[in-house]
């Protein structure tokens, strides 16, 4: 088709879909030369983000509804089989069908074992093509469950709507973007754009290939460091490579600018130490009056305050279903479940530019103690707010939770020595939660150097509708 005949397509399109749906068999017929309604169909998918059309089942095209999305949620139980086939026939091409045995499995497994030794050393990972595939092997089923449990809290606070432009700076494998696309409904109309310069992106771009035909992808192959977003975006993604970047902060800084007014940016981080403090570092360096606003988790509840404490805070959702491909590996080996990861542990920080949080609620200074404060109170009993920041951390008689009000200059620990119906809210509450203790006893922690909010029978905890 040449450029008059695409520019008529393109007109007529933009006449009729406030008419009527858009019919490619019957735009060919206003077209000269009566272009195959196929030709003009591929038109129109080529030009449905710019005319905001989502495309039906029955092959004709709509305006996407205005709206934020709404859809049921009830968690994550299995990587999709559809991606673990293409996982496999990548691998089956590669290392051909006795993949998980023999020298190729030795190599996958010796992989894996070095991409979780530099993560946990705070080491950076070079992604060549072998590398790609153990960290898809890994990792694909437990990114795409994380990103899905983050982004449905957003859908559930009505932040996603159904026309909708993303950016996943430093994409990987795909699992964000496969999260994202299997958690949206078919008729929004999605804009994605991934930026990976390594050999993910080609793991990445067979995965997108079995995205639906309203989730328009496309791969840049650059470093977050030099890629030009060049536009606004509704949601911008850093999902685990924040810490392989040599100046996250300045990174996020930047991409801040290609935020839409109401736009946020979602980083997400493994659980372990290393990278889930790193993430807290990232966003405190970020977050200020003249940067961005905390939206989720760790709140910061008193205005001009910010938190200094290490705050290793991340959130633990359901076991996943161990794909096939896992537990092939893993047998191949010993069989001792080392490959095996069914685990959904992620830390994550939701900012914006527009102040709001998720939580918008400011203590009464009167009656409430504020964490940069709490040296004043030890060995006392105090009332205070806090955001529930962690699962149960104990590994004995009493539950302890880490707690903070944005103000802390180290870390509290919430410690439930007499569990009662009067501070149950301690531990039926979420992660992210925000919570009310009346009577708290202060206690000063010298080995983990940290206080101790000891929740006894003479403490009140209450969740606090935000």
């Amino acid at each position: 088709m040449n450029a008059a005949q695409r520019d008529r397509v393109l007109d007529n399109a933009r006449y009729l879909r406030e008419v009527r749906p858009v019919d490619p068999a019957e735009i060919h017929e206003y077209v000269p030369g009566q272009p195959h309604p196929a030709a003009v169909a591929r038109v129109l998918r080529e030009a449905a983000v710019d005319l905001g059309l989502v495309e039906r089942d029955d092959g004709t095209f709509v305006p996407v509804e205005d709206g934020p999305v709404s859809v049921p949620f009830a968690g994550v139980e299995r990587l999709p089989e559809a991606y673990g086939r293409v996982l496999e026939d990548l691998l089956v091409d590669r290392f051909g069908p006795g993949w998980p045995a023999g020298e190729s499995g030795d190599r996958l497994r010796a992989r894996i074992r070095e991409i979780k030794a530099l993560y946990h050393r705070g080491g950076s990972v070079s992604y060549d093509d072998l590398t790609a595939l153990a960290y898809a092997l890994y990792h694909l089923p437990d990114y795409y469950a994380a990103a899905q449990y983050v982004l449905a809290d957003l859908i559930e606070d009505g932040l996603l709507d159904r026309r909708l432009r993303v950016l996943d700076v430093g994409a990987g494998v795909g699992g964000p973007a496969l999260g994202l696309h299997d958690l949206l409904p078919a008729d929004a109309l999605v804009d994605y754009r991934a930026v990976e310069p390594a050999a993910a992106a080609d793991l990445l771009d067979a995965l997108l290939a079995e995205t639906g035909r309203n989730f328009h992808a496309s791969i840049h192959r650059e470093t977050a460091e030099s890629f030009d977003p060049g536009a606004e975006y509704d949601l911008i993604v850093f999902a685990n490579v924040l810490s392989e970047l040599a100046d996250p902060a300045a990174v996020v800084d930047r991409y801040l600018d290609a935020l839409a007014a109401d736009g946020l940016v979602v980083a997400l981080a493994p659980a372990d130490r290393n990278t889930a403090v790193g993430l807290r570092d990232v966003e405190r360096a970020v977050a200020g009056d003249d940067g961005a606003t905390v939206y989720a988790p760790t709140v910061r509840l008193w205005p001009g305050e910010s938190p200094a404490g290490e705050c290793w805070s991340f959130d633990v959702r359901p076991d996943l279903a161990v794909p096939g491909f896992q537990r092939r590996l893993d047998e191949a080996g010993d069989g001792d479940g080392e490959f095996v990861n069914a685990d959904v542990q992620y830390a994550f920080s939701i900012l914006r530019t527009d102040s709001r949080r998720r939580i918008e609620y400011v203590p009464d200074p009167d009656r409430t103690a504020k964490m940069a404060e709490t040296e004043r109170h030890v060995t006392e009993r105090i009332d205070l707010a806090a955001i529930k920041l962690s699962h149960d951390l104990g590994d004995g008689d009493n539950a302890v939770y880490l707690v903070g009000d944005g103000s802390e200059r180290v870390d509290h620990f919430a410690v439930l020595t007499r569990p009662s119906a009067l501070n149950e809210p301690l531990r039926t509450a979420d992660y992210g939660d925000l919570l009310a203790f009346e009577n708290v006893l202060v206690l000063w922690n010298d080995d983990d150097g940290a206080y101790n909010l000891v929740v006894d029978g003479e403490t009140v905890v209450e969740r606090v509708p935000a």
